[in-house]
């Protein structure tokens, strides 16, 4: 008797455990975290295993079939010919894909293959039902080799581990320091055997980023059989090479218990420092620990925003989330060692510097979003910002790998660093900053000295004349509005109406913001569907696009078109007439409603014009048809590309029911949300709690909001309340409210 109840205590304590295991599982976050989401057709996402805002982005790269394989791999592929240790995430060029390694069996073969069906070449197929991607987690089975692939990562290593089919003929790896992404090339390589399972060498390298510097460290977890290292396809002799094309063949007598391991640590410094990142990121080989410490990592920063919503809102939530913390990755040691942009080593800095800045994209929404999810990251942005300033004489523009590729249009590290600031942010020298950002606004380059004089830029001397001067113009707002807060009056005067100088370029007599020329006549002949990639007035956009890009002055937006119905007229048809770009329209108009593109960031905040006008029924429509029409759960979920989580960030904003529609004024505009709730964790153990009330898809109307358990009317919500903490109630119809977010006063405000 007494050993049967023994043993039931044991099966309830067993149970209760096994069942509280379960539990913990179930409300991990990262279950609903998929990386293959926007890897088909235009998403060009990273697919691999990182942790947050990693060096290191190991992943397998298909062959190379365009432009829809940036990020190295794209969902149509079904090939493998490696996998390297950089990736970059949703951007529209390629580059990176350092330090391929590719295992093999068999012959061994030194070209990369060109074709699937390659027999002459090191590659092999694969089939999606064979391969798993999570959170800092990735496998896949090469058919060919008969081999299982796994990876995962801390901050500065990659870990891979491949198990080999027992008695696998000839076993080795093939190190490629040639293969690259897009337009990456090697300019100089270095490998050096220092002992049986240790390899070191660098890759320096061209593409994008003109000027690339990487070292690294391979340790194998089993000594080597030989190693034969090559100059482009020659063997040479030796343990120790130098040259331009590498590549190392590494072969072993068997696999120990049929798994090997490689932990591969970089560093943008040096040898040494590789070595000192492996030492002290990854000491073991326990492959499954560091895994599991990669989904916590993931869970945790996942964890500040917890919702409620069916699981495949929860699947598109918290996966975009998830793209918005691949970048701006990590570009220093463990020691704080990194390479500036000037290619000086600067030692035990104090910020982590960081890299990828696609500011033209996210500047919009996923800077914002730091403001509120990453606190403590905000200021590493802002001081790897002034470091880049100080080192190369101007703020990044699109900065990679410690070099500025000057692409796109605009200087947006503006709003990100006059953001931050406004909101409270100071571990940065703001005296810097403040000399940073009004540099930016001073060159004498793409039309800014026209800016500089109050005048328009001519579009017969300046191409995307347009484009880049109403982003001018949002960047001086935003230098205003710090000048106003620091007390500087003559510049907060002289910034403020720069900022109004996009009114230049509407025309009245058609509604549109068009080009000028130097005899201030407008351009013609002019069609508002038409857009030539790069070579228009406009910036991979048209007239219809683009008329709406004044986001700093939304209220003398509408004053131009002489009040609210005239301008919600013009916005009603945006969204109503059928695009018709002509021949070389930009890959980048995606995700349309009419002339309106989702795919492409300077539409991200028009839907949410209509609530400046009293009609913000209007918003919501559009943002449910975005949501059911352009982000889902499959691989193709995306419209467009990722563009380094700012297509992403407005999903997290959107779905939480506000948007930054003003980069920089502290503001969030209302939509409509996507979930039932959502609780976001603040700095100092506070919580923003929202509640929609009676949300679905048919209640998709904003009736009245209550905020901190008081009636609150205006159609906009302000940083400063969410990061105080507490809680909103939003309370949903199925009919457009006839009272709220109408009255004049309870409008955003673009300033105050």
């Amino acid at each position: 008797m007494q050993l049967k109840k023994t043993f039931t205590i044991l099966f309830l304590t067993a149970s209760l455990f096994i069942n509280n295991t379960f539990a913990q599982q179930k409300a991990n976050l990262t279950q609903y975290v998929d990386p293959l989401i926007g890897s088909a057709k235009h998403g060009h996402v990273f697919v691999g295993a990182n942790v947050p805002f990693g060096a290191v982005q190991l992943g397998p790269n298909n062959i190379f079939e365009g432009w829809d394989w940036c990020s190295g791999y794209n969902y149509a592929s079904n090939t493998i010919t490696g996998f390297a240790h950089t990736h970059l995430s949703g951007t529209g060029i390629g580059d990176l894909g350092d330090i391929s390694i590719m295992p093999a069996t068999g012959k061994l073969l030194l070209e990369k293959g060109k074709k699937a069906d390659d027999q002459d070449g090191y590659l092999s197929n694969f089939s999606h039902q064979n391969e798993t991607a999570k959170a800092g987690y990735y496998s896949v089975w090469l058919d060919k080799y008969s081999i299982k692939a796994e990876l995962t990562a801390t901050e500065r290593v990659g870990f891979h581990q491949y198990t080999f089919k027992k008695g696998a003929e000839n076993p080795h790896l093939v190190i490629d320091l040639i293969e690259g992404i897009g337009w990456d090339a090697p300019v100089s390589a270095s490998i050096k055997q220092l002992d049986a399972t240790t390899l070191v060498g660098h890759r320096h390298s061209t593409g994008w980023a003109n000027d690339q510097r990487l070292y690294f460290v391979i340790k194998l977890s089993q000594p080597l059989k030989s190693i034969a290292l090559y100059d482009s396809t020659v063997v040479k002799s030796g343990t120790t090479l130098s040259g331009k094309k590498l590549k190392a063949a590494v072969s072993f007598n068997a696999i120990n218990n049929n798994k090997l391991q490689i932990k591969v640590a970089l560093s943008p410094v040096s040898i040494e420092n590789a070595i000192l990142n492996l030492k002290t990121e990854l000491p073991g080989w326990d492959f499954a620990s560091t895994v599991k410490s990669a989904d916590a990592k993931w869970e945790q920063e996942l964890s500040k925003v917890k919702i409620e919503a069916s699981n495949t809102t929860k699947k598109v939530f918290y996966t975009a989330l998830f793209h918005t913390m691949v970048a701006p990755s990590l570009f220093n040691d463990v020691n704080k060692d990194y390479l500036g942009t000037d290619k000086k080593v600067y030692k035990k800095a104090v910020f982590n510097n960081l890299t990828t800045f696609s500011l033209w994209d996210t500047y919009r929404a996923a800077n914002p979003l730091f403001t509120i999810l990453h606190p403590d990251k905000v200021s590493d942005v802002v001081n790897t910002m002034l470091a880049i300033y100080k080192q190369q004489g101007k703020l990044p523009v699109w900065h990679l790998m410690g070099n500025e590729t000057n692409t796109m249009v605009g200087y947006h590290a503006v709003p990100v660093i006059v953001d931050a600031y406004l909101k409270g942010y100071r571990g940065f020298d703001v005296k810097l900053a403040y000399e940073a950002i009004k540099q930016s606004a001073m060159q004498k380059t793409d039309g800014i000295d026209y800016i500089q004089q109050l005048k328009y830029i001519p579009a017969d001397k300046v191409n995307e004349s347009v484009g880049k001067a109403l982003e001018y113009a949002i960047d001086d707002y935003c230098i205003a509005q710090m000048a106003k807060a620091l007390n500087k009056t003559a510049d907060y005067n002289y910034f403020s109406k720069r900022s109004k100088l996009y009114s230049l370029y509407f025309d009245p007599s058609v509604q549109f913001m068009r080009g000028k020329l130097t005899n201030g006549n407008w351009r013609s002949p002019f069609d508002p569907f038409s857009s030539k990639h790069r070579e228009d007035d406009y910036v991979e956009g048209n007239a219809w696009q683009y008329t709406w890009l004044v986001p700093q002055d939304v209220e003398g937006l509408i004053k131009l078109f002489g009040g609210d119905k005239p301008f919600t007229n013009k916005l009603d048809s945006l969204f109503t007439l059928p695009l018709d770009l002509g021949t070389n329209g930009s890959p980048d108009i995606s995700g349309l409603i009419g002339n309106y593109a989702q795919g492409n960031e300077p539409n991200h905040h028009i839907t949410y014009l209509y609530t400046y006008a009293g009609q913000p029924w209007k918003t919501a429509d559009l943002i449910r048809k975005i949501d059911k029409d352009f982000y889902s759960s499959k691989p193709d979920g995306l419209c467009g590309n990722e563009d380094v989580g700012q297509m992403s960030a407005w999903y997290i904003f959107t779905a939480m029911g506000f948007y930054p529609v003003n980069p920089a004024n502290g503001a969030y505009v209302f939509g409509t949300p996507l979930i039932n709730s959502a609780s976001i964790s603040l700095a100092g153990n506070k919580k923003f709690n929202i509640k929609a009330v009676n949300n679905s898809a048919d209640n998709k109307y904003i009736q009245k909001v209550v905020l901190n358990g008081k009636p609150y009317t205006k159609s906009y919500i302000l940083h400063k309340t969410i990061t105080a903490g507490g809680s909103m109630q939003i309370y949903m119809g199925n009919k457009p409210s006839a009272s709220w977010g109408v009255k004049p006063e309870d409008r955003p405000i673009s300033t105050k």
